[in-house]
């Protein structure tokens, strides 16, 4: 008898599931189950589709009729899933109920608004899913001032966007620097001069308190000030959606995501939940840094985990290890990355850090086209090993950061890397002796120094 196996949730996460599960069980009846009327598609393109870079039509990769007649899986969209019962390993929904042998959990996150007045006024929006582009990219027609909550990365992305597109944007941020947590302040401050460049306002050190209007947006009031605007967008993180895993009776991390095993399964009152696997945004991580509690909600990490998650639900053992969590970000002609701890993560986990840094260029100097490359990568003042790195560069951040990420997940001190890291060296590439290993050389010479 053909093995059942429903997932609950079509974003990158779900959906490799899904599919993995077709590769891994070939007999098995699969279905998926989302609330939301697209599947298969990346919410870190929206910003890029809203100006018009992407076309919306090429933001959703895969649609269920693809699934079906090339995977045989089943996509149930905009449908919503009323409970679940794992005794009965059944799952109510649209009326009907549909058994299950393994049921893979892949609800993502629901993005946060704070609770604040106005916050339900038109004109106010969220960034998660192609709707939402949608949406803000039509509203925008009639709007000249907008108000972005939030300098993460998202955030920052979809203000310049907007001001690419002509509208006047200030980013309200209740952090003193923009991709706070993630970078430090030394990294970000060239991020936010660039953006300056571009028209874009910020004040920091501000939360929003209201969002003013009557029936529509007209102001925001943030740090005590009054912000003229037609159009606000939060880009104030994600929070974990865990409706499905509260039904389950699922252990959450003092994180706010579902503890699970190095096979994505999950646990209820500490013990395993078996046939029920978890993978994306929902599922609190290890970090690769110290085996601390970790968010990775990064497409990446969903694909990983999707995997896992996919192959055990089909019967075939595997795992996933813990996260050191790459991320990259391109604005304009300037890129962004990092990986690993920043020093005010890593002091929220009371270590003490050395940092290293060097400045240079993507090319050899040269070698026309070149961009300026600045890296800094963290060590453990005590063991020297590497926790960290940051990039801001014009091109080809994300190799660097892929570099150093592997470096943090092996746990390499900061002398063991430099020892045995070799780069690849052409003009157009890279300077015979890349910014990296510069930056490793600098970060050892202050650790030789470190009582």
């Amino acid at each position: 008898m053909a093995r059942k196996i429903i997932v609950i949730g079509s974003g990158a996460a779900g959906m490799t599931a899904a599919s993995t599960a077709r590769r891994k069980d070939p007999k098995a009846e699969i279905t998926v189950f989302t609330e939301d009327e697209h599947v298969a598609y990346s919410p870190c393109v929206i910003p890029w589709a809203i100006e018009g870079t992407v076309p919306w039509d090429d933001v959703v990769i895969h649609d269920p009729a693809f699934y079906k007649k090339n995977r045989d899986i089943t996509v149930r969209t905009k449908t919503r899933v009323d409970s679940v019962d794992n005794k009965r390993k059944v799952v109510a929904a649209s009326g009907g109920e549909y058994p299950y042998d393994s049921l893979i959990v892949a609800t993502g996150g629901s993005p946060f608004v704070p609770p604040i007045p106005g916050k339900d006024l038109e004109g106010v929006f969220t960034v998660r899913t192609v709707n939402d582009g949608r949406a803000i990219q039509k509203a925008l027609k009639g709007v000249e001032s907008v108000v972005i909550g939030g300098a993460g990365v998202i955030g920052l992305e979809m203000a310049l966007a907007l001001s690419g597109m002509g509208r006047d944007v200030t980013v309200v941020e209740m952090m003193g620097q923009v991709i706070p947590r993630l970078a430090d302040p030394d990294v970000a401050a060239p991020v936010k001069e660039y953006l300056e460049g571009k028209g874009i306002r910020f004040e920091m050190g501000a939360p929003i308190q209201a969002v003013n209007g009557k029936g529509s947006v007209e102001s925001v009031v943030a740090g005590g000030k009054e912000f003229p605007c037609g159009m606000v967008i939060f880009a104030t993180g994600v929070r974990a959606n865990l409706e499905i895993p509260r039904m389950l009776e699922l252990d959450v991390g003092h994180l706010g995501g579902v503890l699970v095993s190095p096979s994505m399964m999950p646990y209820s009152r500490g013990r395993p939940v078996e046939n029920v696997f978890l993978a994306g945004d929902v599922v609190q991580c290890v970090s690769a840094v110290n085996g601390g509690a970790a968010m990775s909600q990064l497409g990446s990490t969903a694909v990983r985990q999707g995997i896992v998650a996919g192959s055990n639900a089909a019967g075939v053992p595997d795992s996933t290890g813990p996260v050191s969590s790459p991320w990259v970000s391109v604005l304009g002609d300037l890129q962004v990355a990092g990986a690993g701890f920043s020093e005010s993560l890593a002091s929220w986990y009371g270590m003490s850090t050395v940092s290293g840094k060097a400045e240079g260029h993507t090319r050899a100097r040269y070698y026309p086209g070149g961009k300026p490359l600045t890296v800094k990568i963290l060590a453990d003042a005590r063991t020297h090993r590497v926790v960290g790195a940051q990039v801001v560069s014009g091109e080809d951040a994300t190799g660097r950061i892929n570099w150093l990420s592997s470096a943090i997940s092996e746990g390499v001190s900061a002398e063991e890397f430099l020892y045995r890291s070799e780069n690849a060296y052409c003009p157009p590439t890279s300077m015979v002796r890349d910014v990296v290993l510069q930056a490793a050389e600098a970060l050892c010479d202050k650790l030789r120094k470190v009582i």
